[in-house]
């Protein structure tokens, strides 16, 4: 262990950092949206779908309130490109699964570098080229999230911290659009910018093959484990050989325990069975209406912001202006909210655990807490969205960011502990792809603002405010849960310490 530790430690440090850098400034740029629109709508994309009216000279500019019909198509184009981010990760979990990193990771590039290069080319003229562009580049974004959310395996004692740390990356990347916008003022053209985006996939290919495995990181990991280029041959041995030793572990640790639905790991030890009895655990349904809700919560919020901030500011371009480089700045502390929530998931790391309570009881234990704030968060942040005041959406926006790197780094980390890691890909992908067919709902909510209720959307924000309340069906019962666990063991162990 020592003649490889050095270079070993080296390895994983710089994949830690340059992964954290990938999602930052690439993986989840598609959701800094409303400062790209407000990009679009200047130079003019679907302004041919706005109404004059001749008597007001101003009426058909672009970001007037006579211009509903084209903040419906922007609105179309970041409800189509959010649906495919999750609804294709059940796919690609698959995938990931089955092939490995490299593939993985090649297809997202291929998928990215598409997706900025028709933003390049496109045009006020070519406008429904935004459709496809931003769903390649959200698709892309999610595989770039996925394979690095691996990266956590290499710290055994801070995996779901350094998983939510990646996530918050990914949220932050938001900010890029908002770069675009400023330079976009300063003269810088949007096709230059995209063009930028589009080269930088070079040092995504290149870290795939120098600092990502070919196949997957294993958990636990074995010693002086490497990977990359230039130890393939190892990577693939040390991989497979830990599959195998996890899968014959949890096989024995199955036998002779009470199988239910509630618990995935300790159900059937057989490959199908084992997928099966995680997609119908409570575990697994609890966990889904906990992310669906929360996350059409967002979606939606993030889909109209242009139009509410327009609609709040009278019309005034230099307040939407302000309000929108505001929300963009504070997308940016995505990834110094997220390890807050890792830090509170690992913080029972190294300390001794309850007699007869195994590791992964004591990570759901510990998730108790991370799974309340999150719904807490949530229902203030749809709170404060449903007042409409401006200067209140200050707060409204400090509130989404933190909710939203709660949000999906507790996801990841939740399915990394509470289920196998052999379907964390798959898992992962189908809670994502399920979560966004709910997401769909944003469309006619959004159609519903706008045309019954006149651009006013108070009931619906007042609806999704009582439905988030259901989100915090899934903490109570994971902390009913432990609690029956923790009233098991203590039950056995007194009746072992006092036989008949």
């Amino acid at each position: 262990m020592q003649g490889c530790d050095v270079g070993t430690r080296l390895r994983h440090w710089l994949t830690l950092v340059s992964g954290m850098l990938e999602c930052l400034c690439f993986a989840g740029v598609v959701f800094g949206y409303a400062s790209l629109v407000f990009v679009l709508k200047d130079d003019g994309y679907f302004s041919d779908l706005c109404v004059s009216d001749p008597s007001d000279n101003n009426s058909s500019l672009p970001g007037t309130a006579d211009c509903l019909s084209q903040d419906e198509q922007f609105s179309l184009v970041f409800t189509i490109a959010s649906f495919l981010n999750n609804f294709l990760s059940l796919v690609n979990g698959y995938l990931f699964d089955q092939f490995g990193t490299w593939l993985t990771r090649l297809l997202g590039i291929s998928l990215y570098t598409s997706g900025t290069l028709l933003v390049a080319f496109s045009s006020a003229a070519l406008s429904v080229m935004l459709f496809p562009a931003l769903s390649c580049i959200a698709v892309g974004g999610i595989l770039l999230l996925m394979t690095n959310m691996q990266v956590g395996n290499l710290f055994s004692a801070h995996r779901s911290t350094i998983i939510t740390l990646y996530n918050g990356a990914f949220d932050s990347s938001s900010g890029v659009f908002l770069i675009i916008k400023v330079l976009y003022e300063q003269g810088v053209s949007l096709r230059s910018s995209f063009l930028v985006l589009s080269l930088c996939s070079i040092i995504h290919t290149v870290r795939t093959f120098l600092l990502m495995p070919r196949t997957h990181i294993p958990y636990p990991l074995p010693e002086c484990y490497t990977y990359g280029m230039d130890c393939g041959k190892a990577n693939t041995y040390n991989v497979e050989q830990v599959e195998r030793d996890a899968a014959k572990t949890n096989s024995q640790e199955s036998s002779g325990q009470e199988n239910t639905t509630q618990a995935p790991e300790r159900g059937e030890s057989g490959k199908e069975t084992g997928f099966r009895s995680c997609v119908f655990s409570w575990f697994f349904l609890c966990h889904l209406l906990w992310l669906s809700i929360m996350q059409l919560r967002h979606y939606l919020f993030i889909g109209t912001l242009n139009p509410m901030l327009t609609r709040l500011a009278d019309n005034d371009p230099s307040l939407v202006s302000q309000y929108t480089n505001a929300f963009a700045m504070t997308q940016l502390c995505g990834v110094l909210c997220a390890p807050w929530n890792g830090l509170i998931l690992d913080r029972h790391k190294g300390k001794p655990r309850a007699a007869g309570e195994s590791e992964q009881e004591a990570d759901l234990r510990s998730s108790c807490l991370s799974l309340f704030l999150t719904s807490l968060q949530c229902l203030l942040f749809s709170l404060c969205a449903s007042i409409p005041v401006l200067p209140l959406q200050y707060i409204t926006f400090i509130l989404q960011v933190l909710n939203r790197s709660f949000l999906y780094g507790g996801n990841a980390a939740f399915i990394s502990i509470a289920f196998p890691a052999c379907h964390f890909g798959k898992l992962y992908g189908l809670v994502m792809s399920l979560s966004a067919v709910v997401s769909l709902l944003q469309y006619p909510c959004f159609s519903l603002v706008k045309g019954p209720l006149r651009g006013d959307p108070f009931y619906v924000d007042v609806f999704l405010t009582v439905l988030t309340l259901l989100v915090f069906i899934h903490p109570i019962y994971v902390y009913i849960y432990c609690k029956k666990q923790a009233f098991n063991r203590e039950n056995n162990s007194h009746t072992a310490g006092n036989p008949d």
